[in-house]
């Protein structure tokens, strides 16, 4: 019966943690920080992406390829490839207490070794909410046919 008690007084904190946080706020804080990604990516700024995603990191990327935190790292570290243009849009939140799903679409250009690209991409971003703060813990995109509706 102890066991059953304590279990019960654990989810409830648990789910008073997400509760106590405000929805709004929150979605709020998964744009600024979706954003803060996109320039981090397009600047090479591998100290945010450190900051921000999970160590247990995951992306699919357009290709079916599945990279880590470590190889996602290296790539910003390295500059290859190199974003001209990494911006989100039409974008969509989806909360669930501590983990919260975006969907939208990422438009980039940009260039890799003399290999220039451009392109929209369908994205799903999923997060968890950690130590006070919301860290991205896998992605997947898909190259979209045809141009995305300018935003």
């Amino acid at each position: 019966m102890k066991v059953q008690t304590m279990l019960t007084t654990v989810l409830a904190v648990a789910a008073s943690t997400a509760e106590a946080r405000d929805p709004a706020q929150d979605e709020r804080d998964l744009l600024k920080v979706e954003a803060a990604l996109c320039r981090a990516f397009e600047s090479g700024d591998a100290d945010t992406l450190r900051k921000s995603l999970d160590k247990q990191f995951i992306l699919t990327d357009s290709k079916g390829t599945v990279t880590n935190f470590d190889q996602n790292l290296a790539e910003v570290v390295k500059r290859d490839p190199v974003y001209e243009v990494f911006r989100n849009h039409h974008q969509k939140v989806r909360l669930y207490g501590d983990a919260a799903v975006v969907t939208g679409i990422t438009t980039l250009k940009g260039h890799s070794g003399k290999t220039q690209f451009e392109g929209d991409f369908q994205f799903t971003d999923t997060w968890v909410h950690r130590e006070g703060q919301w860290k991205l813990a896998a992605s997947h995109v898909t190259r979209l046919s045809k141009p995305a509706a300018t935003p």
